[in-house]
């Protein structure tokens, strides 16, 4: 490898270990070569959705928006070390490509300010934001012999955005966006705004109502993306494994308390987080001591709390 690529590959890292808070707990567990290409897609990804969460003028950030998409079709021409490690990870990995497009369209409907009718047309653009990153990573795990395995990588990654649309509702409703399905604002009853000290206004209880459901439907989407864990080898169903149990969690703490998102952006602390990611990993371990095919194996019981039996 040339200085250039690891000094690429290097900055990519940096990017994740600052940037990426919840997802380097389970970066960390791969293998040097997977956490590598995963830091310079993750690193691109973050550049993209930088764009849209920037301070440029909307017609400025589609501009930005679509000269990216451009150099994705001459990285190595480019110059640039973020580019220069995405393209040397193409070509060692099956990366699709075409996700990073579909998470550059994705990024756009945030700056146009796109609303939606209904959980239908949110999936689309979760899909867009977040199932093609499920996708990117699924490119670096590898999997087994299941063709439905990109699909659960999507699954996945949509659950993930749902957590992360009812964890920032008040934040995104002060840069005026809206991601709450105007179908489900109106079987609640519930209109979004702030009260006098900056808060959700829920004077009835009914945007608690709201919450509550879409976590338990976030729920359902975990279910259903889990399904990748036996299909990928320890080390990378331990990594997947912690990223999607740092958001599960969250998950089950916004539906346990959905005013704890009214005033503040909830988080799980640095210690829940690392216990996470330790947890998978043992699982990784004990799999592999006692021959499971997988981790995913041992973790497909899990259930949120609110779920068991």
């Amino acid at each position: 490898m040339t200085t250039a690529l690891t000094e690429s590959y290097a900055a990519c890292e940096q990017i994740t270990r600052t940037q990426a808070k919840n997802f380097y707990y389970g970066i960390r567990l791969l293998p040097r070569d997977k956490r590598s290409a995963l830091c310079a897609l993750y690193a691109l990804a973050r550049r993209i959705d930088d764009i849209g969460d920037g301070e440029l003028p909307p017609a400025a950030k589609s501009e930005s928006l679509a000269a990216l998409r451009k150099s994705l079709d001459n990285a190595d021409a480019a110059g640039d070390p973020v580019l220069l490690a995405v393209t040397d990870t193409a070509r060692r990995y099956p990366v699709p490509m075409s996700a990073f497009g579909e998470l550059i369209d994705g990024v756009q409907m945030d700056i146009d300010g796109v609303e939606y009718a209904d959980f239908a047309e949110l999936t689309g653009y979760c899909r867009c934001v977040a199932g093609a990153v499920g996708r990117l990573c699924l490119s670096i795990f590898g999997a087994g012999d299941d063709p439905r395995a990109a699909l659960f990588a999507d699954q996945l990654g949509i659950a993930l955005q749902q957590t992360n649309i009812l964890r920032d509702i008040r934040e995104d409703l002060g840069t005026g966006r809206r991601y709450l399905p105007r179908a489900d604002l109106d079987r609640f009853g519930v209109r979004l705004e702030f009260d006098a000290t900056g808060a959700l206004h829920d004077p009835d209880g009914r945007l608690a109502a709201l919450i509550r459901s879409a976590a338990e439907r976030a729920e359902n989407w975990y279910c259903l993306g889990l399904r990748l864990l036996p299909e990928l080898d320890n080390r990378s169903a331990a990594c997947c494994a912690a990223m999607a149990g740092i958001y599960r969690q969250l998950n089950a703490r916004i539906h346990a308390n959905p005013a704890a998102v009214y005033d503040r952006r909830l988080s799980l602390s640095a210690w829940e987080k690392a216990r996470v990611a330790s947890g998978a990993l043992l699982r990784s371990s004990a799999s592999a001591r006692n021959g499971i095919q997988s981790v995913g194996e041992a973790a497909s019981g899990d259930r949120a709390p609110w779920s068991a039996r």
